[in-house]
């Protein structure tokens, strides 16, 4: 299934986004995933039944019930990145590849800094985060690989799931718990790491507003040193494409000691569920 929207116009395309996409997908395709899991029943009603009320009510808003288990994505977003609160923001590209056979996120981001290309990776694989900025995807900017980076790219594949594939939180090793009639609270379990997240919702069971202590930013004020902080990513607004809704457009945002720090403002383009990791498919056209 490929779902595709308008591209946001005050999103400029940065050249060579095809490039970006095959280079993607070739790293996707030799990272060793497994493909589709066998048995994969629809979803049903008693299935939904046995969670806690709040998640029932998103998971039915999310329109599960009576299609089949999702278990991997791939997507496409065009947005504004800044790497500093005082840092003008940055036209960007951002392609991924996530799969729940092999609880798997890849993540690669385009972008001009100081004029020159710079291209952003973050990898969550066999149980391993890197973190990573090239210029020319060549000259090494940040390097980092180590458990709080995995803790961060395992929640962060979390914030995935619950936005834009629902069904696969079912494929994987998850628990709900809820808060109030309004908000649960969803852990995510794989091997020797657990990360959580508070999920809220508005009256409908969309998501509002995806909250987490699990992830190490650089807080501005002392940015030679990763710290544990609150990260969210509030959706502003859920468009329906058939009778699939979908987040059309969200921010992700850093709560450090000195301050609070949005950084990311994307808008998706486009949206597939169920692509083999040796599947490239058809490349992101250009707005």
């Amino acid at each position: 299934m490929t779902i595709t929207l308008d591209a946001p116009r005050s999103a400029p395309l940065l050249r060579r986004p095809l490039e970006m996409y095959d280079k993607l997908m070739r790293e996707v395709a030799h990272a060793g995933l497994r493909g589709r899991p066998p048995l994969l029943a629809p979803v049903t009603d008693e299935d939904i039944d046995a969670l806690c009320a709040p998640a029932r009510r998103y998971f039915r808003f999310m329109g599960v019930v009576g299609k089949p288990l999702t278990w991997s994505l791939r997507a496409h977003f065009m947005g504004s990145f800044r790497l500093r609160p005082d840092a003008a923001w940055l036209p960007c590209h951002a392609l991924q590849y996530n799969s729940a056979a092999s609880v798997a996120r890849i993540f690669h981001m385009r972008l001009r800094y100081h004029h020159l290309p710079l291209l952003v990776r973050d990898t969550y694989l066999h149980g391993r985060g890197r973190m990573s900025a090239r210029l020319f995807d060549a000259i090494p900017m940040v390097e980092v690989s180590d458990e709080r980076i995995a803790t961060g790219e395992l929640v962060t594949y979390l914030n995935d799931a619950v936005l834009f594939a629902p069904s696969m939180l079912l494929l994987l090793a998850t628990s709900f718990r809820e808060v109030d009639g309004d908000c649960f609270d969803v852990t995510l379990r794989d091997g020797n790491l657990e990360v959580g997240a508070r999920v809220f919702l508005d009256a409908r069971g969309a998501v509002t507003q995806f909250s987490t202590t699990d992830r190490f930013g650089n807080d501005p004020a002392s940015p030679a040193e990763m710290v544990r902080a609150r990260w969210t990513t509030p959706v502003r607004a859920w468009r329906w494409i058939g009778d699939l809704p979908v987040p059309a457009s969200a921010t992700a945002t850093w709560h450090f000691a000195s301050g609070d720090f949005t950084y990311a403002d994307f808008s998706l383009v486009s949206l597939e569920h169920d692509v083999a990791p040796g599947t490239l498919g058809e490349a992101p056209s250009a707005p």
